[in-house]
C-alpha cells in the first residue's frame, strides 16, 4: 500500500479530536476517567464504524450473492467493496486473494488444515518462533500430530529478540513457516523481511500473522513477498469476529478447500461437487456482512489518519512511556525496551508483585490494563515467570494515560510493599 497521508510531527496530529471519535473513552470506572490501555487484545470503535455497522442493519440487511433483489444486490455491492478496500490496504495483487475469516484464529487454522492436507507427510516439520501466541502454535500441532510432522522453534534471546544466526540450518525439513511479524506479549518487531528471504531461498512458503502489526504498521504483502498473512479486524479499531486471511493466488488454487456448505461451490450432486472459484471457495455458509463493513470503515478511518502518521504519534508516545515507567523502582521490562524496534506494547513486572495483583489495583483506579501469560505460554517458560502486565497503546492514548500509569504503579507499589 502506498501511504499517500502527509507525514507529520506527532504533536500536530490531534489526538484530542481523535478521542472524541470513541464514545467508550467517555466513560467512568470505578469513579475515574477511564484509561484503556489494553489495545493488543482488542480496539475500541470509533463512530464511524459503528455508524457503518448500524447503517447496514438499518438500510440494506439481506443475504449477499445469491438475491436478485434490490436490498441483496446493495448488500453485496458494500461486501464485496469491502473486499477490495482490505486488498487495497494490504496491496494484494488480486482482490480474490482476500478471504474473509472469523478472525486471525481461523486464517491460521485454515492454512494449517488445507496444507497440512496436501503438503505435510511424516518426517516433516512447520517453523514456528518462541514468541507466537498460541494461535499460530496449536493449529500447527493439530494437524502435525495427524500427519505426523514435528515442531521446529525459532529462538529468543534474553532482549526479546528473535536469534536467526541459525535459520538456515533451521529450515532444513521444514515445509511452512509461521511466524508473527509483532509479538502481542513483548512487541517486538520480528525480522520478518529476513525470514522470508531465507524460507524462499528453500523454496518454503511463509505464513505472518500480522494481528499485532497491521493497525501500527504499514503492511505490503508484495513488498514482503509473504504467501499467507492473517489479521483480525477487531485489533484495528473493527467489530470482533471478523478477519482477514490474504494468501497468494498460487496456493490458494492449489489448496483445498477448508469447510463445505454454500457459496464454496460450483456444481453439487451427490456423486461429486466441484468448487467455486476464488476467494469463495474457502468461504462457506453465510459470511458476516455487516462485519466486513465494519472492517472496511475501520480502515478508511486508518487510512485518513494516514499509517505513517500514526506510527510516529505512536513512537513518540511509546518513548514517552518507556522514559516515564523506566523511573519507578524495581520495573523491569520483559522484552525490549527500545521504541525503535517496539509496536504497541509494553510488557513489565515491578519487583516480586505478581502481575494479577498489579492489573488489580490499576483497574481500581480505571486503568485497563493486561495480566496473564497472554496466551504465549512458551515465551512466559523462556523468561521464567508467571506472566506480565501489558500495557498496549493505539491512536487515542496520550500522556495523559501514560502519566495515569505510572502514578498508578507507584500507588500499586506502597499498597504491596
Amino acid at each position: 500500500m502506498q501511504d499517500n497521508a502527509t507525514i507529520i510531527e506527532p504533536s500536530m496530529l490531534d489526538i484530542e479530536k481523535i478521542r472524541r471519535d470513541f464514545p467508550i473513552l467517555e466513560r467512568t470506572v470505578y469513579g475515574y476517567p477511564l484509561v484503556y490501555l489494553d489495545n493488543a487484545a482488542t480496539t475500541q470503535k470509533p463512530e464511524q464504524v459503528l455508524k457503518a455497522m448500524d447503517d447496514y442493519y438499518h438500510t440494506i440487511n439481506s443475504n449477499v450473492h445469491r438475491g436478485v433483489h434490490y436490498l441483496s444486490q446493495q448488500a453485496t455491492e458494500a461486501y464485496e467493496a469491502a473486499r477490495h478496500t482490505v486488498a487495497d490496504f494490504i496491496n494484494a495483487a488480486h482482490t480474490h486473494e482476500i478471504i474473509f475469516t472469523r478472525g486471525t484464529s481461523e486464517a491460521i487454522n485454515l492454512v494449517a488444515a488445507c496444507f497440512g492436507k496436501t503438503e505435510l507427510r511424516p518426517g516433516d516439520s512447520i517453523l514456528v518462533s518462541a514468541v507466537e501466541h498460541h494461535s499460530n502454535i496449536v493449529p500447527w500441532q493439530l494437524i502435525g500430530e495427524e500427519k505426523g510432522a514435528t515442531l521446529k522453534v525459532i529462538p529468543v534471546d534474553e532482549n526479546g529478540d528473535l536469534i536467526i544466526d541459525e535459520l538456515d540450518h533451521l529450515l532444513k525439513g521444514v515445509k511452512i513457516v509461521a511466524v508473527n511479524y509483532v509479538s502481542n506479549s513483548l512487541g517486538g518487531i520480528n525480522p520478518i523481511r529476513e525470514i522470508i528471504a531465507a524460507a524462499h531461498r528453500h523454496g518454503i512458503p511463509v505464513l505472518v500473522d500480522a494481528a499485532q502489526a497491521v493497525q501500527h504498521l504499514t503492511v505490503d504483502v508484495q513488498e514482503l513477498d509473504a504467501d499467507f498473512l492473517a489479521f483480525s479486524s477487531h485489533k484495528i479499531y473493527g467489530p470482533t469476529g471478523f478477519g482477514i486471511l490474504y494468501g497468494k493466488e498460487s496456493w490458494l488454487n492449489k489448496l483445498p478447500p477448508y469447510q463445505g456448505g454454500g457459496e464454496m461451490i460450483k456444481t453439487v450432486t451427490f456423486e461429486k461437487t466441484t468448487y467455486n472459484d476464488l476467494p469463495y471457495k474457502f468461504e462457506a455458509g453465510t459470511p458476516d456482512m455487516a462485519g466486513a463493513i465494519g472492517l472496511a470503515a475501520a480502515i478508511g478511518y486508518v487510512q485518513e489518519l494516514g499509517i505513517s502518521n500514526i506510527q510516529q504519534a505512536e513512537h513518540s508516545l511509546m518513548t514517552y512511556a518507556l522514559d516515564a515507567m523506566r523511573e519507578i523502582p524495581n520495573l523491569r521490562f520483559v522484552g525490549a525496551a527500545d521504541a525503535t524496534h517496539r509496536a504497541g506494547v509494553i510488557s513489565f513486572l515491578v519487583g516480586d508483585i505478581h502481575p494479577f495483583d498489579m492489573g488489580e489495583i490499576l483497574d481500581k483506579q480505571g486503568i485497563a490494563v493486561r495480566t496473564g501469560h497472554h496466551c504465549a505460554q512458551p515465551v512466559m517458560d523462556r523468561y521464567c515467570i508467571p506472566g506480565t502486565v501489558r500495557a498496549s497503546l493505539a491512536i487515542y492514548n496520550n500522556r495523559t494515560d501514560i502519566d495515569r500509569l505510572t502514578a498508578g504503579i507507584r500507588k500499586a507499589v506502597k499498597l504491596l510493599a
